[in-house]
């Protein structure tokens, strides 16, 4: 029962690791929580439901397509709502989110109504392992967010777009007198984001219905996420939704199902007090 639990919990930290590491880039690059993450997951399993549904696309094709979709949208938003909005506080940006976030989810909803859609994915019997029922879904699910989170990794450490990010995310003026191009960071980033989250709204998708109410159930536990593992490291963000995913499945033996998000809530506040800058983030050092 508790393996099971703990399986669960893997591959739901699994998927909320792929929007906290979105909402931990843009807040290492433009210094603000972006609270339109949620909407922008809603938009990408919509894309991902379109092409598979609607079109017949296979679901690999259909989420590389979404994905491409979603970087264009997220570029999109920054270029219409940030881009104008660059040199001010982040509260000034985080509202500024709150606004794309309600946009974005009524453009889903009146695009595609609020009936539930659901993947047109053939049915499989759960694989079991030593006692565990695996879901195909969650094998799907653990493979593809590896493979993005080693891609990700890969080009933070080991590129010089990489090398540009985490300059720009460190010291925007001293990366600018070096010669690295701000604006085509920051446009690289969205395009990240908006990969990051379409692919996680097409995981979401495999396990649960589409609606445009979708991502505010996860924007809690994204959030979460990443303010334990340190907003704006993106090895804090992996770990703190898998440790929210796991902590959270294991105390429905104890609360009803009903109530498990309060953990998050719970953990967010606990940590605040203890340690604000999270497991693996920098304090702050104000002059």
């Amino acid at each position: 029962m508790i393996a099971q639990l703990i399986l669960n919990g893997l591959v739901t930290g699994a998927i909320v690791a792929l929007p906290a590491l979105a909402l931990t880039l843009t807040f290492a690059i433009l210094k603000f929580p972006n609270f339109a993450i949620g909407a922008m997951l809603t938009m990408g399993a919509y894309c991902g439901w379109m092409l598979n549904a609607l079109f017949g696309l296979s679901l690999p094709a259909a989420t590389a397509l979404a994905a491409g979709a979603m970087a264009i949208v997220a570029v999109a938003v920054d270029k219409l709502v940030f881009t104008h909005l660059r040199d001010r506080e982040g509260l000034t940006l985080l509202v500024a989110s709150m606004g794309v976030a309600f946009v974005l989810e009524n453009v889903c909803r009146f695009a595609f109504g609020n009936d539930a859609r659901n993947l047109d994915i053939a049915v499989a019997r759960p694989i079991r392992w030593h006692g565990l029922r695996v879901n195909h879904e969650q094998v799907i699910t653990g493979g593809a967010v590896v493979a993005c989170l080693l891609v990700l990794f890969v080009i933070v450490r080991f590129t010089p777009l990489g090398r540009a990010m985490r300059a720009v995310a460190d010291n925007p003026s001293l990366a600018a007198a070096r010669g690295i191009e701000r604006n085509v960071v920051v446009a690289v980033a969205w395009c990240l984001v908006g990969i990051l989250c379409a692919l996680a709204g097409t995981l979401i998708a495999l396990d649960r219905a589409i609606d445009p109410l979708m991502g505010w159930n996860y924007q809690i536990n994204v959030f979460a996420a990443a303010i334990l593992g340190g907003l704006g490291s993106l090895f804090g963000a992996v770990i703190g939704a898998l440790v929210i995913g796991v902590v959270e499945e294991l105390s429905t033996l104890v609360i009803p199902t009903n109530y498990r998000q309060a953990i998050a809530f719970a953990m967010i506040v606990i940590l605040l007090l203890l340690r604000p800058q999270g497991l693996f983030g920098k304090v702050a050092i104000r002059k």
